[in-house]
């Protein structure tokens, strides 16, 4: 791939095999499965009225009439989010739920989560779009719990490139991209789900579009599914110093890293994506690379997480401090939005004007016709990275 001037953003061109399959539905997001549903209820409530004078016939049809729509309906919106794509992000997802839903996920799981010692044999099957990892790679699963800032559990999911474990690469050491998941509800386990990372780094690897680089997916929930915006919460978990001071240098310690700035990227979507540019901006002696899907700049709603306080939320509002801000080190921002949600366009394009301002280089990235969903971080993930990976390429490694 070819390298660029230091300091100028530019948005990746990819090739085209790449982004029609970062773009394409998982069986499970297919329309045809609501239409067949909310068609299956139609035809039901039609029977019904038919033999409407058997008591027993009206009883479980209408029952029946109101499954297949709440079926056409979950579906539906499915169609529309992205965010079950396959069978095994089904069990994912049911898994999280209580008593039999958690029995049906693990039923219906024909996996088995990594362990989280980085020696030991990891989660690793061929890829077939089931969110785990794609031949030669490795995933991880390293718990970090970090009482003392409020984070009683973390599962962090390490995504390896091939030939991480060769003998031959045991003195190679590898860019760090750090991806945080959206809120409220979201989970680490996303990035390898929904946004399908295993597989888009094997295929940008495999077409020679960037370097093997190390991705780590954060759990920045504390165990609770809270619209947290990744804040160090006033009398809360402490989810910046969290990522900052334990995950970040814990990787560096665990893995073979290039543990500088210029080799570490953060990004997110949505939520995770507000706390991946507040983080970053708040740590630019950390990342020098923010990648960015679904970006947001204000606390909005979640304002309330600060309890009032107006220092902190000033401190965490990016669209009020970003004007003013001084950077001792210079970053590189990527914004990626669809443009079938104008607010994310134009909240991309505020974000990026105030970087260009303090003399800063950031992109926007749009796809067309694409909203705030996870269809939309999953089809710009092949942007983000290659970004990131322009960036890598940039600096030499100093360790």
């Amino acid at each position: 791939m070819a390298r660029v001037s230091p300091q100028v953003a530019v948005d990746p061109v990819l090739p085209g095999d790449i982004t029609a399959r970062a773009r394409d539905l998982g069986p499970f997001e297919s329309p045809f499965i609501w239409l067949a549903f909310a068609t299956a209820a139609v035809a039901v409530l039609a029977a019904v009225i038919a033999l409407a004078h058997r008591r027993r016939v009206r009883r479980w049809g209408f029952t029946a009439v109101g499954v297949l729509l709440l079926l056409a309906a979950v579906t539906a919106v499915n169609s529309y989010v992205g965010y079950v794509r396959t069978s095994d992000d089904l069990a994912r997802l049911l898994q999280r739920g209580p008593g039999a839903v958690n029995l049906a996920g693990r039923l219906l799981d024909d996996d088995h989560e990594a362990p989280s010692d980085p020696g030991s044999a990891s989660e690793s099957r061929p890829h077939g779009g089931t969110g785990v990892a794609a031949v030669g790679q490795r995933i991880d699963v390293v718990s970090l719990p970090d009482p003392a800032h409020g984070v009683p559990s973390g599962s962090n999911y390490v995504i390896l490139p091939p030939g991480y474990g060769d003998p031959a690469n045991a003195g190679r050491r590898y860019p760090v991209v750090y991806l945080i998941h959206g809120y409220p509800f979201g989970g680490p386990r996303d990035w390898l789900t929904s946004g399908d990372a295993p597989g888009t780094l094997q295929a940008l690897q495999q077409a020679n579009v960037i370097a093997p680089m190390i991705v780590v997916s954060v759990d920045l929930t504390a165990g609770v599914p809270t619209d947290w915006e990744c804040l160090d919460v006033p009398g809360g978990p402490q989810l910046e110093t969290y990522l900052a001071s334990t995950v970040v240098p814990a990787i560096d310690h665990r893995y073979r890293t290039l543990a500088d700035r210029t080799h570490r990227a953060l990004g997110g979507m949505s939520g995770g994506g507000f706390g991946a540019l507040n983080i970053g901006l708040h740590h630019v002696d950390e990342f020098a690379t923010l990648i960015i899907a679904l970006p947001y700049d204000d606390l909005n709603d979640s304002i309330g997480v600060l309890g009032g306080n107006q220092s902190a939320i000033a401190a965490n509002t990016p669209r009020r401090y970003l004007p003013t801000m001084k950077f001792p080190a210079p970053i590189s921002v990527m914004l990626a939005v669809g443009t079938g949600a104008p607010t994310d366009v134009t909240t991309a394009h505020r974000i990026a004007d105030a970087l260009h301002a303090r003399g800063q280089d950031a992109v926007v990235h749009a796809e067309r016709g694409f909203n705030h969903t996870w269809h939309t971080a999953r089809a710009t993930l092949p942007y983000l990275l290659a970004f990131a990976d322009q960036n890598f390429r940039q600096s030499p490694a100093t360790s």
